[in-house]
């Protein structure tokens, strides 16, 4: 049976239960924005008694809550953040499963070598992902149209999804690597997730002082900041190359160790 095909409807249920609930997520975030258009708002009330560190933390400052494009900037790290947790237990899983649920053996009797196994497998997660950025992407433009958005809400979320993506590559080959490379693959989802959110951390962290700004670069989020996105309308050049570097060597890592690494069976 062909590898990639095998993977995308083996997780296709998975993927179906993940869109509905990221499309649920978006709605029920973007519902809450109409309590930011309303001047004698609570909501705006109980912000400015945020202490300013809080604020900078979660850019709750930078953009313009009054505006559908700016809350959406500031909801978007948070969205970013659901599509990661996607990729990297899909990236883990898909690799990790097959002792898991020990399948090995079966895979391993199929007339191919380890590295065209994880090829199949790496190109159906990447469907995978394309499609949940494209169901959140759709989900987003509904759930914006009661707030009647202009031209620059859509280029906006075109480059927000774009980045969500690019976030997606960078936790799926992270959690192919952890996947591929140990030995107690009980372990590597776990370890996946408390380095996704290690990262989220990061970017809160480098924001708060500038004796933490180094965190920046640990952080794939702050690689792709919405408010720079919305303020500069392009990606970061080094940022771009420090991402394809991570997805690169995670891959390359993750072919290297699963060809080696004794599997359970």
């Amino acid at each position: 049976m062909n590898i990639f095909l095998r993977e995308l409807k083996a997780n296709s249920r998975s993927l179906f239960f993940w869109c509905l609930f990221i499309v649920f997520f978006i709605y029920m975030g973007i519902s809450k924005f109409s309590a930011f258009t309303a001047v004698d708002s609570d909501i705006m009330a109980m912000l400015e008694g945020i202490p300013p560190v809080v604020l900078e933390g979660l850019q709750l400052n930078a953009f313009n809550l009054t505006t559908i494009t700016g809350y959406y900037g500031v909801m978007q790290s948070y969205f970013a953040l659901m599509a990661a947790i996607f990729a990297v237990l899909l990236g883990n899983g898909i690799i990790a499963k097959e002792e898991r649920d020990k399948t090995v053996e079966f895979s391993l009797t199929l007339p191919i070598p380890r590295h065209k196994l994880i090829t199949g497998k790496v190109a159906a997660a990447l469907v995978n992902c394309a499609i949940f950025v494209l169901v959140m992407w759709g989900g987003s433009i509904v759930a914006a149209q009661p707030y009647q958005p202009d031209e620059a809400f859509y280029q906006f979320l075109g480059m927000l999804m774009l980045s969500s993506f690019f976030i997606e590559l960078i936790f799926l080959t992270i959690g192919v690597l952890l996947g591929a490379a140990m030995k107690e693959y009980k372990r590597s989802g776990s370890v996946a997730v408390f380095i996704l959110f290690g990262t989220f951390i990061f970017s809160i962290l480098s924001a708060l002082s500038e004796d933490l700004e180094f965190l920046k670069y640990f952080s794939p989020f702050v690689y792709f900041d919405p408010l720079k996105l919305l303020n500069e309308s392009k990606f970061d050049p080094g940022y771009l190359a420090i991402s394809a570097a991570i997805c690169i060597i995670s891959l390359g890592l993750a072919y290297f160790s699963y060809a080696k690494r004794d599997l359970y069976i």
